[in-house]
């Protein structure tokens, strides 16, 4: 049995999930407000947190990087509408397990709360594993551009920056640079930056020694003397703080690390791979990102293209995410209707690969048969093209008519939940009542 914290406001939704997860042998403890829930998690110990991303009092995502400071390796989910889901991705790199769309289908949330109860016991920024073979190239033109570069510059030593929007595989490529190269045998160690917070993440990379600071209670290995002899891959390395970049640089010039707490200097044997979804060019000009470590990383830059510019690369993508769900389900799943092919075609897939892989896994999940029909296809996936659809063909919206009936939907919202009691209603809003009456007048709310 697993202990779950469900932090979501809306009170009918939370008792229905709270039901379901009992029946399934698991123990939820609801909280209905971002703060209230964070107190919780401090007190007390859980496997896992399902976190509604908007909440009265703050946002999902200021709650994740506030447990993520507590604790690196509890697995937490967000759940997303259809609008939030760009965010929902940006949470993905900050640290979230994993995010599932309203309204939730409980068969998908069953099989990512016991994906997330399974995964290893180790902080999410760091996995060292053994490199798999099993690429997907692509045919299109920018795919092999981007594997004849990797296959060029693989043999060398040189540090290589890969570029790319969030979701487009970038591990991947870095995984495959190892794998070509002389140091394939040796560890490949995967660090996540965006998930390190700034108070641990040189602790992370160069390690510590027992004292070093406060809950220092054993002496550290670092990632870097973890991956000797090996490839190191420094994700979202846009997010390092100052005083990291600087260690960061000289452990690139010098193969030298120096644990916090510690006057022993570690000779290291590594190649350094970076990547980034931000244009760390820019950061320079901003001052965010030293100069002279930018030139260091970036002796070789790879593009990794998005899901949009790889053409019919989609349709290898789509079968081998198929082919994994299939073996992973134990399912026989075999094609695509042809109408799933041309909404895949159409949507723009802002979550590029894993937003597909997600996507394909849920509807081998869900079908019935040996073909993956439209009613397993997640309906903000459908709405989106259809608003796309809707403005390619000159329908105007009024902005200003559309957040009206979003704050019409939301006052009703909470005038039920709090049993029409309006000045709770007025205090969850954060209007006073008058406000909240003229509102209703306004909307014809009785």
């Amino acid at each position: 049995m697993a202990s779950i914290l469900l932090v979501e406001d809306d009170l009918t939704f939370s008792r229905i999930l709270e039901g379901f997860l009992t029946k399934h042998g698991h123990q939820v403890t609801l909280s209905n407000k971002g703060k209230e829930g964070l107190k919780t998690f401090q007190s007390r110990s859980f496997d896992m947190v399902l976190l509604d991303y908007r909440l009265p009092d703050t946002t999902g995502m200021d709650i994740l990087f506030e447990i993520k400071k507590e604790n690196l390796t509890v697995p937490i989910v967000i759940m997303t509408s259809f609008t939030d889901i760009r965010t929902a991705v940006k949470a993905i790199k900050s640290g979230a397990f994993e995010y599932i769309t309203k309204p939730v289908n409980p068969d998908e949330l069953l099989m990512i709360v016991q994906q997330a109860l399974k995964k290893e016991k180790r902080p999410e920024a760091v996995t060292i594993t053994p490199v798999k073979s099993q690429f997907v190239e692509g045919s299109s033109p920018l795919s092999k551009q981007l594997y004849d570069f990797v296959k060029l510059v693989a043999p060398t030593n040189m540090s290589v920056l890969i570029e790319g929007e969030s979701g487009t595989g970038k591990e991947n490529v870095a995984r495959m640079i190892h794998q070509l190269s002389p140091r394939s045998k040796a560890p490949f160690v995967a660090v996540d930056c965006g998930a390190l917070s700034k108070e641990l993440a040189g602790s992370e990379l160069f390690g510590h020694v027992k004292g070093a600071f406060t809950g220092a209670v054993l002496d550290k290995v670092g990632q870097f003397e973890a991956a000797h002899k090996g490839t190191i891959f420094l994700d979202e390395v846009g997010n390092l703080s100052y005083e990291v970049q600087v260690k960061l640089l000289r452990a690139i010039q010098e193969r030298i690390i120096q644990p916090i707490g510690s006057n022993r200097e570690i000779r290291v044997d590594v190649r350094i791979l970076t990547a980034t979804n931000d244009d760390l060019a820019e950061s320079v000009r901003k001052g965010e990102f030293r100069e002279d470590l930018y030139h260091r990383v970036n002796e070789f830059k790879l593009k990794v293209p998005s899901v949009k510019e790889r053409g019919d690369d989609l349709y290898e993508f789509l079968d081998h995410f198929r082919e994994s769900a299939n073996h992973e389900l134990g399912r026989n799943v075999k094609d695509f209707d042809r109408e799933v092919l041309e909404l895949f075609e159409k949507y723009d897939w802002p979550g590029n690969l894993r937003e597909m892989k997600n996507v394909v896994k849920r509807s081998v999940l869900l079908s019935k048969g040996d073909t993956i029909r439209l009613d397993t296809i997640p309906p903000e996936m459908l709405e989106s093209v259809r608003q796309v659809h809707r403005e390619k063909m000159g329908t105007v919206y009024d902005l200003k008519a559309l957040q009206e009936v979003q704050e019409r939907e939301m006052i009703i919202k909470t005038l039920q939940e709090v049993r029409y009691n309006k000045s709770k209603a007025a205090r969850i809003l954060n209007i006073d009542r008058k406000t909240l009456y003229l509102k209703m007048e306004k909307y014809g709310i009785e």
